[in-house]
């Protein structure tokens, strides 16, 4: 069905006919889960939206191309690379003097959300990619070995370092009762 573009935009109901197919489909479905993963990587909700934005950007050209079933994993694929692209450049932008959270979480949740996103933090790019990949993007590891364009043997190395870092990381050591 071919559409008429009056005055520069678009009729209102050639608009509704489109639905969320396509590339935006894409995005108000996995919009979400890029974010989560931009964020455990950035630690930083702004740094996070435009980390995902970027990648976004760069490869929405690439949707014919790619094709749906394989574009989510090439949008990862760039926003890591994205990602190990800002931190090789040094550059780290605006960083807000307040937070506010976007909803209310109890104390006990945002305590060990921080604490985890610090641990998180303290590890190497590379080590931090895996075990978002792996344990909070539920990736299998031939998965993770795709998505950051490295071998299997790495994604396990990399994981059973970044493991044992955080097992010692002081941000998430808690004290059982009885520990004096």
């Amino acid at each position: 069905m071919e559409r008429t573009v009056v005055d520069g935009t678009m009729p209102h109901d050639a608009v509704e006919d489109d639905g969320l197919d396509g590339f935006d489909g894409f995005v108000a479905a996995r919009g979400d889960a890029l974010w989560r993963s931009a964020w455990l990587l950035t630690g930083d909700h702004q740094l996070a939206e435009d980390l995902v934005q970027t990648a976004l950007a760069k490869s929405w050209r690439a949707w014919e191309r790619v094709g749906a079933d394989g574009f989510e994993a090439y949008v990862r694929r760039v926003v890591y690379t994205t990602y190990v692209s800002w931190w090789r450049r040094r550059w780290r932008g605006e960083r807000p003097t307040e937070h506010l959270p976007e909803r209310a979480a109890a104390a006990e949740d945002r305590d060990a959300r921080s604490d985890l996103v610090a641990a998180l933090a303290r590890l190497p790019r590379g080590q931090r990619a895996v075990v978002v990949l792996r344990y909070f993007e539920d990736l299998t590891e031939q998965q993770t070995a795709a998505v950051l364009g490295i071998g299997v043997g790495t994604v396990k190395s990399q994981c059973s370092r970044a493991i044992g870092a955080l097992r010692s990381s002081p941000h998430l050591r808690r004290e059982e009762p009885g520990d004096d």
